[in-house]
């Protein structure tokens, strides 16, 4: 996610740093734009001008003190202290003005923000999966938001050709509220041995999903789609119509996280 809207931001003109603190993790995000630029060009979607242009606005880095901007947009472990934590790091860095934007699909912002000395310059900024490709941005207001920043990213999500649709901070956002019946009633068809994961994926893409919902999981990250459907839950006082799928929890624990690891649902190696 994090090097999609890399790309993202660099395709749309902006002078972008990549930060990431593994170096093979940062390489992979690299090879990854240049594979993503390359196709655009070879599809006659972009010139061969601008994929290289993009790739030179991109800093690909693993030391934090190279973090310098006005904007930090934030794809890291979906974990709230570390959020917190890497947004102080930078506030110390940056000047007060600089604005953190999260991309965590279902903490809560306000949680995040409460946690900073600059609490109105913190709000959610969430893409979808791939970033390239999907439209929607939601932009995730809170009460402590300084509306001039709502405006500011409502016009970035649009010069960078994406849809932005502004809602305040509750579990799940819009989206991830919408979309949990999608992935734990699925999830609890196969539990409950009614169909195979292969078979439900079928029947919903020949309704007109563009993706079944165990394709979806393997690309999102089984361990990131978990983490929502366990904080939305958290966060709605666990109603047992969202309780989560002990079949995702084993994947999860096994590693088998989807594309990015190789296996999910499905076998990539």
């Amino acid at each position: 996610m994090g090097s999609g809207i890399a790309q993202v931001a660099a395709q749309s003109g902006y002078s972008t740093i990549l930060y990431e603190l593994n170096e093979q993790v940062l390489e992979k995000a690299k090879s990854s734009i240049g594979k993503s630029l390359a196709v655009l060009a070879e599809k006659g979607k972009i010139s061969t001008a601008d994929k290289e242009e993009t790739l030179q606005r991109i800093h690909f880095t693993s030391n934090i003190d190279d973090c310098k901007a006005e904007l930090f947009i934030e794809a890291i472990i979906e974990k709230m202290q570390a959020k917190i934590d890497l947004f102080n790091k930078l506030l110390e860095l940056n000047p007060g003005d600089c604005i953190f934007a999260t991309n965590t699909s279902s903490l809560s912002i306000a949680a995040i923000a409460e946690k900073m000395n600059r609490p109105e310059r913190v709000i959610g900024m969430h893409f979808f999966n791939p970033a390239p490709l999907m439209k929607l941005v939601e932009i995730v207001k809170t009460d402590h938001t300084d509306m001039s920043i709502v405006h500011a990213l409502t016009a970035l999500t649009r010069k960078m050709n994406k849809t932005p649709v502004v809602c305040k901070d509750s579990p799940g956002f819009i989206v991830n509220r919408v979309a949990r019946p999608y992935y734990i009633e699925s999830l609890r068809l196969v539990e409950e041995g009614h169909i195979t994961i292969a078979q439900l994926d079928s029947l919903l893409e020949a309704t007109g999903f563009k993706m079944g919902p165990f394709k979806l999981m393997d690309l999102i990250g089984n361990d990131v789609n978990y983490a929502v459907s366990c904080s939305v839950y958290d966060q709605l006082k666990k109603p047992q119509r969202l309780e989560p799928s002990f079949i995702q929890k084993e994947k999860v624990d096994k590693g088998e996280f989807g594309k990015k690891s190789g296996k999910g649902y499905y076998d990539y190696n």
